[in-house]
């Protein structure tokens, strides 16, 4: 039998569709998450309601604004694995029993086939579990969705760029299990940092002064904030949109090297824990 290898132009978009077979039969599952998307987006919406009843114009946000950051949040949640889930934890469970090493002698790139399977993954996610709850929230709410054609692209645009982001701290911490004996103590830090950091609890505009700047630099808000914030219009000049977008580019850049850094060194010296 001879032996066909698909040059990488064709393997890691086949790889980013079986992602997305995998995740479309899981019906039921999908369906727990719609609903649960959409209990905790009206739980949220009027949480916000009554918090900017006593502050209109609370980060810089009016209401329907900030309804809007709830829903297209709630979205957004699978597709980026902002509250845990994902890849990182099969790749643990593969460097802990060892299989690790069938990854390796693949004739691929293990971070893009990894990348390649979870944008697929995310695709999914999106079609899924983010339109429903959207389409919900925009009937039961007066939201600030845009009609410009443009903001809308500019917005695709950052969400791609925030799953990249996503991916990178992700797979920062799937490789972390090359040193941990149980990787789900760092999983469970990641999942609470994310929540705060990225803008899921509140808008990272709401907190002020030099912890607020920090925050709003952090890796975590590329993955959901700045693109909340291009879909609103806060980024509406030309300058300004791309230096949103270039933030995100630049931590996607910087955490995706780190990745194949930490990658490199891992893999010199392959220490099988268990397998």
């Amino acid at each position: 039998m001879r032996l066909t290898v698909r040059p990488a132009a064709s393997l890691y978009p086949a790889v980013a569709a079986g992602g997305f077979r995998r995740f479309a039969t899981y019906g039921t599952a999908t369906a727990a998450g719609v609903f649960t998307n959409t209990v905790f987006g009206f739980i949220v919406a009027y949480t916000y309601i009554a918090l900017w009843a006593e502050r209109p114009d609370l980060g810089g946000y009016d209401q329907a604004e900030a309804l809007t950051f709830v829903w297209v949040s709630q979205s957004l949640l699978a597709a980026g694995a902002l509250i845990g889930g994902g890849f990182q934890e099969e790749v643990q469970e593969r460097i802990r029993t060892g299989d690790i090493a069938v990854d390796l002698y693949r004739p691929a790139d293990l971070q893009m086939w990894w990348l390649a399977a979870d944008l697929g993954r995310a695709a999914f996610q999106l079609l899924g579990r983010g339109v429903v709850p959207l389409a919900v929230g925009a009937l039961a709410f007066r939201l600030a969705l845009p009609g410009d054609p443009l903001r809308w692209l500019l917005f695709v645009v950052s969400v791609l760029l925030a799953l990249v982001v996503s991916f990178a701290l992700r797979y920062l911490l799937g490789l972390a299990a090359f040193w941990l004996l149980d990787g789900q103590g760092v999983n469970l830090m990641a999942t609470v940092v994310c929540i705060f950091f990225s803008g899921m609890v509140l808008p990272l505009s709401v907190f002020p002064g030099g912890f607020g700047e920090l925050v709003r630099a952090l890796p975590w808000a590329a993955m959901l904030q700045v693109p909340l914030d291009v879909l609103l219009g806060k980024h509406s000049g030309a300058g300004s949109a791309a230096g949103a977008l270039g933030f995100q580019l630049g931590w996607a850049v910087v955490l995706l090297g780190a990745g194949r850094l930490v990658q490199s060194v891992a893999t010199r010296k392959v220490v099988v824990q268990g397998g």
